[in-house]
């Protein structure tokens, strides 16, 4: 069934290719690719908020082999972490990547051979992380590794932080997108991630998202071929919305989302300032989150199928 999978930027004839990318990059001399709307002139080395420029800024890649099971298969997730973020998480695990700038910038052929050198090495499909300030350059640089070759899944693996008009530049190319859905209020978007009208915003890109590739399809071993995979953080003291967040993928997204109700939060970064975020999830929270996603009708629930060793 594999072998039969053509991914979805390889169906996009060579015009319409190079129109997106004009678009996007059009786009970065007054810059809306994500909610921000900081409008500043990143060609003129203007920075915005996630401070990247013209270039691709890259942290690491390589295969990964602690992304979900329908990623990671046999030979892992080809991740590539790109440096910075539209998102301000005062939490977050990868500060040092997303806050601090830990990486560096790099052409456009040399992101496209990381691509190159993830599918050659076995990699089930190319997973690009923290994506969403740096879709002009990851298009260019696909368009590059297609001509040299590229056949493998394309994984948008981002903050749900997005821009409708960027993600149109995205149907046909993206395969799988992995967005995360944080919160289901925007007062605490704006308090422990800076982001305005995150809610109206990841609901309308959740919604765009599934338009372009539907419910998550896998292969006969299991492996993600195509379609939406949800990612939903449980914070401390309900404050990531859950009851909210699965109400609303139940019922205006698909009862046959798959998703990710994650349990790994822990304090980092600035976390222990927020007393009420300063701590691990306990597992009544956890088993409570589950519960409640699973009385939304929502029954594709990762932690859930493989520890039961079962996809459905």
């Amino acid at each position: 069934m594999f072998m039969e999978f053509r991914s979805a930027y390889l169906k996009l004839k060579d015009e319409d290719f190079r129109e997106r990318i004009s678009k996007a990059f059009e786009i970065l001399k007054n810059c809306s690719l994500c909610p921000r709307q900081c409008h500043v002139d990143r060609t003129a080395k203007q920075k915005g908020f996630c401070k990247v420029l013209l270039n691709p800024f890259v942290s690491s890649f390589g295969p990964h082999f602690g992304e979900e099971a329908p990623l990671v298969g046999k030979h892992g997730s080809g991740t590539i972490f790109f440096g910075y973020c539209n998102l301000g998480c005062i939490y977050c695990q990868n500060y040092s990547i997303s806050h601090l700038g830990e990486g560096e910038e790099i052409s456009y052929e040399d992101l496209a051979g990381m691509m190159i050198y993830l599918q050659s090495v076995g990699c089930h499909n190319i997973n690009l992380v923290t994506p969403t300030h740096q879709v002009p350059q990851i298009l260019k640089a696909l368009y590059i590794a297609r001509e040299e070759g590229l056949y493998i899944p394309i994984v948008y693996n981002c903050g749900g932080y997005e821009s409708v008009q960027t993600l149109r530049l995205l149907d046909g190319v993206v395969d799988i997108y992995m967005p995360d859905f944080k919160y289901a209020n925007d007062e605490y978007a704006e308090k422990y991630s800076k982001a305005k009208n995150y809610v109206s915003s990841v609901k309308d890109a959740l919604k765009e998202m599934h338009r372009q590739v539907g419910d998550l399809i896998l292969n006969d071993y299991g492996i993600a071929l195509r379609g939406l995979l949800v990612r939903h953080l449980v914070l401390p003291n309900k404050i990531s919305g859950t009851e909210e967040v699965v109400r609303f993928i139940a019922e205006e997204i698909s009862k046959n989302t798959y998703i990710n109700i994650m349990n790994q939060y822990r304090p980092c970064y600035h976390a222990y300032q927020f007393e009420e975020l300063n701590r691990r999830i306990t597992r009544a929270e956890f088993e409570e989150a589950v519960e409640i996603a699973l009385k939304a009708g929502l029954k594709r629930i990762d932690s859930l199928l493989y520890s039961k060793g079962f996809l459905f």
